[in-house]
Formats: C-alpha cells, sequence, structure tokens
C-alpha cells in the first residue's frame, strides 16, 4: 500500500467559480432508461459518468464501460495527511493499512480479494485516502465488494494487536524511502519550504509518530473520517447501471448519516519572504540540484497555464531544462512535476549530476533557467507542443476506464471530479500572455525553497491567491457529449483463439491480429524483433544496447525532439528496445504511427551529441548503483546464478565493468551493431483492438518484408548451471533499509507436466497477498513491507529460477532469515491444506483472465506466442492442469524440483551497527 498517489497525468486545474449544481431534470433527461432506487438523488452525468448521492451523504460516481471484462470499485476518503493532529504524522497512512485487517464479517480481507482474483490496494495522500479493487466483471463479485467496503467503512477492527504488528511493517516502508536520496531531499524541501501548513510533512509521517501513536487517536480518527458524508464511491468497468445503484443503496444506503460535524483545516501557509535552502549529506552516488515554487491550489484558475508552464520546462528532450543543463553537459538528467493539489500546493525541478560535474554549476544553470522567464519568454511555439502533449495525455486516460477510475482520487481530493474535464477544457483555452503570467508570478527568488536562507534587503514576495468557490466554477457544467464506447469482449481463451487472424509475410515476419471495437478506437501492438547468434554478438552486448537505446534520439527525417512531436501528434505510445517494439494509438492514426516506427527501426542516424548524452546518463545510473542494497545485492546473485564468459551476450559486468566498457565504447560500434545485425527476417507482430487486419498486414509488408536480417538468426541458449549456494552480506552504509535476496537455478522448461504444479506452489508460497511467506513475515511478525517469492521456466531450454525479496530493517537481519527458512521446511515437511489450493487456483486463474482483458497484455502474450510457435490452446491445457492440481500433487512436484538447501543468500545493507553491538556484548 504506497504512501504516494496512484501514478497519475499530472494535470494543473485551471476553473472558474461555480455554485452547486440542481439540475435533477435535465440530468434524468440525458439517461432516462435508469431505475433510480429510493434514497438515492441523481445530481449530474458528464462524459459518461454519472453522479448520485444518498440521503447519508454519500457521494456515488458511476462509469460503465462494456468493453472491459472487470470492475474496479474505488472508494475515496476525503481525509489524508493533511488532516493530522500534532503526534500524528503519518496516522492517516497507518489507519490505511489497519482498514485491511478485516472485521468482523470479513476477517480477513486480503484472503478475500485473493480468492476473486482482485487486484487491490490503498493509497494515502495529503487530501484523501483510497481503497480500490479490480476484479473479474459479475453481479456477484461486484456485490461482495460493495458489502465489504460498506462493511470496513464503519466497522473496521482497529484492534492494538493489529497496530503492533503492522506498525513495523509501515516502519520499514518508511526506511525503504529513506534509502532513496531523491526522496529524503524532496521531503527536506517540502518541510522547508511550508512552515506551519501540514503539505509541509512527509504523508508517511515521522518515525517517532509511527511508532507510538496511541491506538485510541487513531480509533478516533477513524471514527470521526470514515463515515458515508466524507466518501466518493467510484464504480468503473462492465457493470448494470440499475443493479449497480440497488446494491448501492442496499450496502450503503443503511449507513446512518452522522451526527458530528467534519472538522476541517484551517491553516494557510504565510508568504514566503525569501529564498531557503537545505543541504543534505548522506552517503551517495549522485550529486541532485533541486529548486521548490509555491503555487496556488489545484482548482484555482491559473493552473491550467501553470501546468502547460512545467511541461514546457521540463519535456525531454524539447523542454528549456533539458536544453540547458543536459545538452551542455552541466547535468545528466532533469525532473520537473507539480503538485496539484486541494490548496496551496508546490513545482520541483531537479537536475542529476555525476561526482565529477560542478554542483554550483548546475544550480545557477537550474535557478536561472526556471527564474529568468520574464527576460526570455514563453514562445507560441513551445505552448503549442505542451498543449498536443497534455490533452493527448487526457485522452489516452479518457479511453482507459480503469485508470480514469483511480485518477479521478485526485480531482475528487481537490473538491469536485469534474475539474478533470474543466481542466482539459482550459487547457485548450490557455493563452501565451496567460502561461507567461504565471511564470512572471511564481517562479522568483522569494518564493524558491533551494536549501540556503539568504536575507533580502528588497523582498519580493509572491502572493498565493485564496481558493476559489468550485461549486459556482462547475455550474451547468456537462463537458463533451460524445463518448465512444467499444464491444463487450469475453477474454477466455477459446474466445481469444476463434477470433486471432495469423499470417506470415514473404519476409519472414509472422503475425497475430485480433480486431475487436474498444473504447477511443483504441489499438495496441508488439512487435518482436530477434537478430544474430552467439558467435557475432560476442564482446558487443554493450554497443548493441545502447544502439538500441539511439534509435529513438534521430532519423534520417526526424530529430529527438522532432520524433517525440510527431509521436504525440499521431497520439501514440511507442517505446523501442533491444528486443522490439510497443506501440499504443488509435486507428485512425495507426498506418503513420506504423510508418514512422518503421523510420526508427530502419533510419537510425545515431548522432553523435546525443550519444555523449546516452553515455553520461547511463554513467551517472552505473554511479548511482554503488551504496545502493537492491542494486548490489541483485548484481551479485546474478553474477553467481549465471555465470559466463565476459564476451559472452549474458554474461552480467559488474558496475566498474559496465563503466570501463562504456568510455571504451565508440559511436561506430554502435552504427555496426544495427548495420551488420539489425533486421526483420525473424521476428512477430501482434496487434490488438480497432483496425483493419488486411490494411495492417499490407502495410507491414510494404514496411518491412525487405528489411532482412544481415547475419542469420540463431537463439543464444540460456543454459541450466548447477551452482554451488553461498550466503553473503553486502555493507551499504548509512542506509535505513536492508534488502534480502535468495535464488536457485532449476532444470525445468515449462512444458514439464509438474511445471502447473510448481506454479500454484509457488503462489502459495509467496507469489501472493494471502502466500505463507507474506503472512509469515509481513502480517505475524511485522518484518517487512514487503516479500515474495517468484518461480520461472524458459519455453526452449531446461532452465529456470526461483527467487524470494524482501526488505526489512538492518536489525532484523538474523530474524527475516530464520523466519524464511522456517516457512520453507514447514512446507517441504507439511506442505498446503486443501482450502489454501482450491483458494489459490481460484485466485490465480481469476487473475490470468483480468490479465487477458487487457488489450497491451493480450498483444504482448500473443507475440511471445507466435515465438514459441503457440496457440491460445496452451492457456486452455495449463489452466486445465491448474484446475486438477491437489495439495498432494503440488507437494510432489516442490519436493522433486526446490532444494532450499541450495539457496544462494545475498543481503545488504548498513549492518554496520549490528556487529559492533555484538562485539561489545
Amino acid at each position: 500500500m504506497h504512501r504516494h498517489l496512484i501514478t497519475f497525468i499530472a494535470f494543473a486545474v485551471s476553473l472558474t467559480c461555480f455554485k452547486e449544481i440542481n439540475a435533477q431534470q435535465e440530468v434524468n433527461a440525458q439517461q432516462p432508461n435508469v431505475e433510480i432506487p429510493a434514497g438515492l438523488t441523481k445530481i449530474t452525468t458528464v462524459e459518461g459518468i454519472s453522479e448520485y448521492q444518498l440521503t447519508n451523504g454519500l457521494r456515488l460516481l458511476l462509469a460503465p464501460d462494456n468493453s472491459l471484462d472487470s470492475i474496479t470499485v474505488n472508494v475515496v476518503y476525503l481525509v489524508g495527511s493533511r488532516d493530522e493532529g500534532y503526534g500524528e504524522a503519518g496516522m492517516a497512512h497507518l489507519l490505511e493499512h489497519l482498514l485491511f485487517k478485516g472485521t468482523e464479517q470479513f476477517s480477513d480481507i486480503k484472503n478475500e480479494f485473493t480468492k476473486r482474483g482482485a487486484r487491490w490496494n490503498g493509497t494515502t495522500s495529503y487530501d484523501r485516502t483510497n481503497y480500490f479493487e479490480t476484479f473479474t466483471a459479475s453481479e456477484d463479485n461486484l456485490d461482495w465488494a460493495l458489502r465489504l467496503e460498506a462493511d470496513r467503512m464503519v466497522n473496521s477492527r482497529v484492534a492494538k494487536s493489529d497496530l503492533d504488528s503492522e506498525m513495523t511493517v509501515v516502519r520499514n516502508e518508511f526506511e525503504a524511502g529513506e534509502n532513496s536520496s531523491f526522496s529524503v531531499l524532496s521531503d527536506r524541501m517540502t518541510s522547508a519550504a511550508y512552515s506551519w501548513h501540514n503539505y509541509g510533512r512527509s504523508i508517511i509521517g515521522s518515525r517517532s509518530d509511527i511508532e507510538n501513536v496511541p491506538i485510541e487517536r487513531l480509533q478516533a480518527f477513524y471514527r470521526h473520517y470514515y463515515q458515508p458524508d466524507n466518501v466518493v464511491l467510484v464504480i468503473a468497468g462492465k457493470f448494470e447501471e440499475a443493479e449497480a445503484l440497488k446494491m448501492v443503496a442496499r450496502h450503503f444506503g443503511s449507513l446512518p448519516r452522522p451526527t458530528r460535524q467534519l472538522q476541517k483545516t484551517y491553516t494557510v501557509e504565510p508568504t514566503q519572504d525569501g529564498e531557503r535552502m537545505v543541504k543534505l549529506r548522506r552517503v551517495g552516488d549522485t550529486q541532485i540540484a533541486a529548486t521548490l515554487y509555491h503555487l496556488p491550489s489545484g482548482a484555482h484558475p491559473e493552473y491550467a497555464a501553470i501546468d502547460l508552464l512545467v511541461t514546457i520546462l521540463r519535456e525531454v528532450p524539447g523542454g528549456r531544462l533539458h536544453k540547458a543543463l543536459v545538452e551542455p553537459k552541466h547535468a545528466t538528467t532533469v525532473l520537473g512535476f507539480d503538485r496539484q493539489l486541494r490548496e496551496a500546493g508546490y513545482a520541483f525541478f531537479s537536475a542529476n549530476l555525476r561526482p565529477d560535474m560542478p554542483l554550483d554549476t548546475a544550480r545557477d544553470v537550474l535557478i536561472d533557467t526556471v527564474e529568468s522567464l520574464t527576460d526570455h519568454p514563453i514562445t507560441a511555439e513551445e505552448l503549442e507542443r505542451a498543449r498536443t502533449r497534455l490533452l493527448n495525455e487526457i485522452e489516452q486516460l479518457l479511453a482507459d476506464t480503469r485508470k480514469l477510475s483511480i485518477t479521478l482520487t485526485e480531482f475528487i481530493a481537490m473538491g469536485d471530479w469534474r475539474l478533470l474535464f474543466l481542466h482539459r477544457d482550459r487547457i485548450k483555452q490557455a493563452t501565451l500572455d496567460e502561461v507567461q503570467r504565471a511564470a512572471n508570478s511564481y517562479f522568483k527568488p522569494s518564493n524558491r525553497t533551494l536549501g540556503l536562507f539568504i536575507p533580502t534587503s528588497a523582498p519580493d514576495r509572491a502572493e498565493i491567491p485564496a481558493l476559489p468557490n468550485i461549486a459556482r466554477m462547475l455550474e451547468g457544467y456537462r463537458g463533451d457529449p460524445s463518448v465512444s464506447t467499444g464491444e463487450a469482449f469475453d477474454p477466455t481463451p477459446e474466445n481469444i483463439e476463434a477470433r486471432i487472424i495469423r499470417t506470415t509475410l514473404s519476409g519472414g515476419m509472422k503475425l497475430a491480429m485480433l480486431p475487436k471495437k474498444t473504447r477511443g478506437s483504441t489499438v495496441v501492438a508488439s512487435l518482436l524483433l530477434h537478430w544474430g547468434d552467439e558467435e557475432s554478438t560476442q564482446n558487443r552486448s554493450t554497443a548493441c544496447n545502447i544502439a538500441s537505446s539511439m534509435l529513438m534520439r534521430g532519423t534520417k527525417h526526424h530529430t529527438r525532439e522532432a520524433l517525440r512531436d510527431a509521436f504525440d501528434k499521431l497520439k501514440a505510445q511507442v517505446k523501442v528496445d533491444i528486443e522490439g517494439v510497443s506501440i499504443e494509438t488509435v486507428r485512425a492514426n495507426l498506418p503513420d504511427t506504423l510508418r514512422l516506427v518503421a523510420e526508427v527501426l530502419r533510419e537510425p542516424t545515431f548522432p553523435e551529441k546525443e550519444f555523449e548524452q546516452l553515455k553520461l546518463a547511463m554513467l551517472s545510473s552505473i554511479e548511482s548503483k554503488r551504496s545502493e542494497p537492491s542494486a548490489q545485492a541483485s548484481l551479485v546473485i546474478e553474477r553467481h546464478l549465471a555465470p559466463y564468459p565476459a564476451s559472452h551476450w549474458h554474461y552480467t559486468p559488474t558496475l566498474e565493468e559496465r563503466i570501463v566498457r562504456i568510455n571504451a565504447l565508440t559511436l561506430d560500434e554502435v552504427k555496426q551493431c544495427h548495420s551488420e545485425l539489425f533486421g526483420a527476417s525473424d521476428s512477430e507482430f501482434s496487434i490488438v483492438g480497432d483496425f483493419e487486419p488486411e490494411e495492417v498486414a499490407q502495410l507491414l509488408q510494404q514496411l518491412f518484408s525487405d528489411w532482412n536480417n544481415p547475419h542469420p538468426y540463431k537463439r543464444i541458449p540460456v543454459l541450466y548451471q548447477d551452482i554451488t549456494p553461498i550466503n553473503h552480506d553486502i555493507e551499504t552504509p548509512d542506509k535505513a533499509n536492508a534488502v534480502f535476496q535468495a535464488g536457485m537455478n532449476l532444470k525445468l522448461r515449462d512444458n514439464h507436466p509438474d511445471y502447473p504444479a510448481l506454479i500454484i506452489g509457488n503462489y502459495l508460497l509467496g507469489g501472493s497477498a494471502d502466500s505463507r511467506l507474506w503472512r509469515r513475515i509481513r502480517e505475524q511478525e511485522g518484518l517487512s513491507y514487503n516479500v515474495a517469492s517468484s518461480l520461472s521456466a524458459s519455453a526452449f531450454e531446461e532452465q529456470g529460477e526461483f527467487s524470494i525479496y524482501a526488505i526489512y530493517a538492518p536489525e532484523n537481519r538474523a530474524r527475516i532469515e530464520s523466519a524464511m527458512k522456517e516457512e520453507l521446511a514447514r512446507i517441504m515437511k507439511d506442505g498446503f491444506t486443501k482450502e489454501e489450493v482450491e483458494t489459490a487456483k481460484a485466485g490465480y486463474l481469476q487473475a490470468r483472465r483480468i490479465a487477458r482483458g487487457q488489450d497491451k497484455a493480450l498483444a504482448e502474450r500473443l507475440a511471445n506466442y507466435l515465438t514459441r510457435k503457440r496457440t491460445m490452446q496452451w492457456d486452455i491445457e495449463f489452466e486445465t492442469n491448474i484446475a486438477a492440481l491437489t495439495p498432494q500433487s503440488i507437494l510432489a512436484a516442490l519436493r522433486n524440483h526446490l532444494d532450499f538447501n541450495k539457496l544462494t543468500i545475498i543481503k545488504a545493507g548498513d549492518f554496520s551497527k549490528i556487529t559492533t553491538a555484538t562485539a561489545s556484548q
């Protein structure tokens, strides 16, 4: 359960005042066929989303989408870290964890989710806390989810025993954040920037408050804020609206409206009256320079202009910060974002530097680039590029109901979900003068937090406007009435197989096409490229990997920036790497997107300037891993379990070797890798969504049939190696969080009769939130925020892997290793119960169905199946075998293939204090 925001498009809402809507007659006229149960009132409908309200104050949003085979229920409580008092820092997030501990009716909520194969989580932010789950669409599942959420809203245990175990889990999550220099620096800067407002406090809180908050405070906080009049319930996906309304009325309508008055926050951050500075001194390898500026509330009329302004500054490679810092080699990478919040938020910009780069120079260039916009005004071209990018992101969001249902959380927290749509409209209307005025108003020295406070005799202060009247802004607002919908699609293997069109082009490319109507006419595709062999790739892994990264950095007809702009205009999200391409776009733009992808693959120019920038960025990334526990542990275990000669394609180089290889690499070597190896003779292309199959096949024939592999392709096998295990500690000084990694090689292929049993065995061991390792190490002992195991096997060779991962406080090193070994031994001795197995099988099969219902995942699967010469019949047989498993067959498979005495164990962290304490004793 993450303490930060769910990933969402960082919109900046620009709005005008509005008042409460009373348009029931007009709304009902739009959708006259939905019967509204007693106790519910319809408020409004905007672009396919309808709002209702119960008499107890609960607000309901319905976003039906029959093109999905799943439903997402998202419960948004209008309470976050902003509402915490003294001594309560992190309490909202801690309570979020406790809400998964259960009620009298649902004693094990996580197990409930696992049984249904649901994807679930909870998140806490400044202004809200939300809980959501995505599950297979059915009336029974929806009724279950609503009944569960209504019950835990008012009947959760919030018990002292649960707090005692979960507090250490949250503390471990806190410690994980302390490992990141960037995370700590940003927390320190917001704390310096906000003298009084709670936005200056980290959402996860302080260690002392996490460890010591009394259960009585948590219970009082829960009883006060977790009530129907402080909740917005979002239901999105495939469901019958009339039935959903009945369920909501039945489960939530009976909850009484509380008599208490909600406590409102009233602290207003004073106008900043001078520059502030923070210097953070910790172990690390990458320097960072950053600035922070106060902004108006997220609902303020200026915010669309601010969003555009931040985009103009932050974008790569066309943004001003990239051009001012990365291109002249003052920094390796840049970052920029704005926090769009209910009350006055902030903008944040940063630059990463290698240790040998002057920090003072980067700091000065960063400040000058952001604060010199009065002397170097925004241009019309910059504004239009940013506008295109933001509007494309919004359009893509609105076409994805699942993501939309979660993103609405942030706008609900700002004051009203409709702010999302009005913000889009404001971006369309924003003028160059408005954007320039925003730059002049807020990006000034007296409003900056860099870390050093320097008094000034003539302060120039940025007055932050008051919170606008949101209800008046949105009075009568309806938004765009046109909302495209997709077809109802059944993601069973049988139905998918029946609709797939397969063919092979004359050049050798294999195609798998699944046309269907989608919301927003979206289409996704996956291209897999196979090239080279063991001999031709010798000593070329660095060159070929960089060649892959260079493909999107310039072609014969487009610069790197022009490529980004071209894909933006096509509403296309394209990722290119050494193994192929992933594409997301819309039907109308698919042909031009494919033509541009072909240009990227076939006509790269490998610009010298981009080559040098990429090398610097890669070196900086490598250096940042020197002191990171997770990176160090992963490197050691990979090198131990997969030893290959240094010249081999599968060799894992040390960090020092990577630095030497990158420094020695020439641009000619990169170009030669592309010209001598890349081609489409051995390739697979899959596509799912709204498209014309014949048109796509003909276009691919034109674009790729003559792009032949210069050198014959032959798969480089990954061979099973019987490795002697080691148990090794790695010291990473000054890191609050440690990492446990264990692994072993398996002589196993995924067509082995035991493979299904091993998959479910691993699922029960550590592959789910109801697994044995999760229950013991996280739930019972509270040692780790994240513990998991994984098992995989090749489709080509007898080679597989089993691994375990956990994070923990360094002082718990012995406890976590002991708990791991005890659970592994218990499983190999006694196996699993029949109830455990049946629950695991049902949850695993439901999760596979949900995955098949996502077009991107389905396209990737179809492409991989072309490589493996498989059809969806493989899924049918695999899932049939899963359904037939018994506790006895699973235990037998585990005993046949897993010898936990062969586990290589690597622990990385700051263990110096433990060693010192032991020595003194």
